[in-house]
């Protein structure tokens, strides 16, 4: 019984130390590090985002490396400042730091064109993406797209209330997705926000775009969505609703989905690169 127990453990401390190894960071000298896993393979090259205080470890991003995998294709996921294993204060980040950080992957570590894929507030990033690389980021696949969500849902709350969140400095954003219920933001991280706002105006993006979402997510409404292909400058773009996903879409079939959408594109840029 000792020895199996020890071997057991053996072999557990062997998978840790192996999933440890296998984080990579990418230094910057006036920023902090990020975390990322990379696999190399050829163009177009595959980049996950993650959502909102989420991490690189989640299905969808596990799930599209396994499949680059497979087909021989560049992959990378990623954590953000101050989540996950990269360095950083969680408290201390905005929606432009975080916009930075995604600009860092995509400059330092690719090369030729990407296809982004974003999952919530990953999907706003990587819309800000495709507007700063416009020759790097060759498409978009978003999931769930919060794009302006945070502020559109601030702004929506009674004057009373913002007044509220604003002297004393925090404002519990409501979530389904803890346990708390909420999230924690800071007054003054609502105010960045309104910095990269996309939805007032024209974004211009011209890259194929698709756009997965639940029409039962309780976070981040459809509708938005609908708003953002309504926006972008390009005329390939693809709605597609789910009628029971949820916000993480992390069903079997919602994760099979998200795949063959980014496979479709694979094939699809192959004509054209």
């Amino acid at each position: 019984f000792v020895t199996s127990c020890t071997c057991k453990l053996t072999i557990l401390f062997l998978l840790v130390c192996r999933l440890k190894s296998s984080v990579s960071f990418l230094t910057r000298p006036d920023r902090p590090n990020l975390a990322y896993h990379k696999l190399k393979g050829r163009n177009p090259g595959v980049i996950f985002l993650p959502g909102f205080n989420s991490n690189m470890n989640g299905q969808k991003a596990t799930a599209l490396e396994d499949f680059c995998k497979s087909l021989g294709h560049a992959f990378i996921r990623f954590d953000y400042t101050g989540c996950g294993s990269s360095d950083g204060k969680f408290e201390e980040c905005t929606i432009g730091k975080w916009r930075k950080d995604v600009l860092s992957i995509l400059d330092e570590l690719t090369d030729g064109p990407q296809i982004l894929v974003g999952s919530s507030l990953g999907g706003w990033l990587m819309l800000h993406a495709a507007i700063a690389r416009p020759d790097k980021v060759a498409a978009l696949v978003g999931v769930a797209v919060a794009a302006d969500h945070l502020v559109t849902t601030f702004k929506k709350l009674p004057i009373e209330a913002q007044k509220e969140i604003e002297e004393k400095g925090e404002w519990k954003f409501p979530t389904k997705h803890n346990e708390e219920g909420y999230y924690s933001l800071t007054y003054d991280f609502i105010r960045e926000a309104e910095n990269h706002c996309v939805l007032n105006s024209p974004i211009p993006i011209t890259c194929p775009i698709r756009l997965i979402h639940g029409m039962k997510d309780g976070d981040v409404p459809w509708q938005i969505s609908m708003q953002v292909a309504d926006r972008v400058l390009s005329k390939d773009v693809d709605v597609i609703l789910r009628k029971i996903g949820q916000h993480r879409m992390s069903e079997k079939e919602d994760t099979k989905l998200l795949v063959n959408t980014v496979d479709d594109l694979i094939d699809k840029l192959a004509t054209l690169i």
